[in-house]
C-alpha cells in the first residue's frame, strides 16, 4: 500500500503541473465540485478533465491517508509509537493541501497559493516515502549520518528550484522574459540554480564510487539520479528553445523533479547497506585493520 501512495502522489503532482501548463486551473469554476457535479459530462473537454482528474486524485490520496491514520489508531499497540503521530501529520497536510486547492480557485490562481499547493504536495511525498522506508529499515542501528546529510543538500536545492519554477510559470515571468526581455530575474535564477544541484548530485555519485560498498548497494538509485539529472537539463533547455510552447517538455520537467525528490528521499531514509553489503563492508574494514 505504501508504493501505491507514492505513485498516487507523484501522479497528483504531475497532473497538477499539466493542469497549470494547459491553463486549466480554472476550468472548473467552483470547488470542490466541477460545474456543480462530481462528474461534469456536459462540460467535459481536455482542460476540464485535467482539473477534474487532479481533484479526483487528490481526493483519493486523502481517503487513503485517512484510512491509514484510522488503522494506525486502531492498531496503535502493535505498531511503532511514531507511526500514528506521523499519519496525523500526513492527515493535517492533506487538509492544508485541500485548503490550498480551494484557494487556488477562489484566488484565481494566485502565484503564492499555487506555489504553496505544490510545496505541500512535495512534503506529502517526502513524508510518505520516509514512513515506508522507516518501516522497511526499522532495524538500522547506526545510519550513515554524513551520507544522509550529503543527500539532503540536493533534496533541499531541488525543493527551492521547484519553488522558483512554479513562481516562474505562475507569474508568466518566463514568457515575459523570452518575449520582451523583461522580468528575467526569476528565469535567470532558475537556470543558475541548476549548477549547484548538478554539482551536488555528481558529488554524491563520486562519493559512492569512492566508497565502493555504497555504489554496490545503491547503484540503481544512483543511476536513476544520473539519468534524471541530464534529462532534466535537456528538458529545461528544450522548454526554453520552444518558448515554453510545448507542454510535453514542461510536464516532463515537472515529472523529473518529482522523481528526483522521490529518489533522494528514498536514499536518505533507506538502509544504505543490505545485510550482505554491511557484512562485506565490515569484513573489508577488519582486513584493513589487521593488515
Amino acid at each position: 500500500m505504501g508504493s501505491h501512495s507514492v505513485l498516487a502522489l507523484i501522479t497528483l503532482i504531475v497532473i497538477g503541473g499539466a493542469t497549470r501548463v494547459m491553463e486549466a486551473g480554472l476550468a472548473c469554476p467552483d470547488w470542490p465540485l466541477c460545474y456543480g457535479s462530481f462528474l461534469p459530462f456536459n462540460h467535459m473537454n481536455l482542460r476540464v478533465f485535467l482539473e477534474w482528474f487532479h481533484r479526483l486524485d487528490a481526493f483519493l490520496v486523502g481517503i487513503l491517508i485517512l484510512f491509514k491514520f484510522a488503522l494506525s489508531i486502531i492498531w496503535k499497540n502493535e505498531i511503532p509509537n511514531w507511526l500514528p503521530k506521523t499519519y496525523s501529520l500526513l492527515l493535517f497536510l492533506v487538509i492544508v493541501q485541500g485548503s490550498f486547492g480551494a484557494l487556488t480557485v477562489i484566488n484565481l490562481l494566485d502565484s503564492y497559493t499555487v506555489t504553496g499547493h505544490l510545496l505541500i504536495a512535495f512534503l506529502l511525498l517526502i513524508t510518505t516515502i520516509s514512513v515506508n522506508q522507516n518501516l522497511e529499515n526499522h532495524d538500522i542501528e547506526e545510519p550513515l549520518i554524513w551520507w544522509r546529510l550529503l543527500l539532503f543538500v540536493p533534496l533541499l536545492l531541488t525543493l527551492i528550484q521547484s519553488f522558483i519554477g512554479v513562481r516562474l510559470s505562475s507569474t508568466w515571468s518566463a514568457h515575459i522574459c523570452l518575449s520582451f526581455n523583461k522580468q528575467c530575474l526569476i528565469l535567470n535564477t532558475h537556470k543558475l540554480f541548476a549548477f549547484p544541484i548538478a554539482f551536488s548530485i555528481l558529488l554524491i555519485i563520486s562519493t559512492a564510487i569512492y566508497k565502493r560498498s555504497l555504489l554496490n548497494q545503491n547503484w540503481k538509485y544512483l543511476s536513476a539520479l544520473f539519468f534524471l539529472l541530464f534529462s532534466q537539463i535537456a528538458l529545461g533547455f528544450l522548454s526554453l528553445k520552444t518558448n515554453l510552447n510545448e507542454p510535453i517538455f514542461i510536464i516532463g520537467h515537472q515529472l523529473n523533479a518529482s522523481l528526483f525528490i522521490a529518489i533522494l528521499t528514498t536514499l536518505i531514509f533507506r538502509n544504505p547497506f543490505t545485510k550482505k553489503g554491511l557484512n562485506h563492508s565490515l569484513n573489508s574494514q577488519m582486513v584493513g585493520i589487521n593488515s
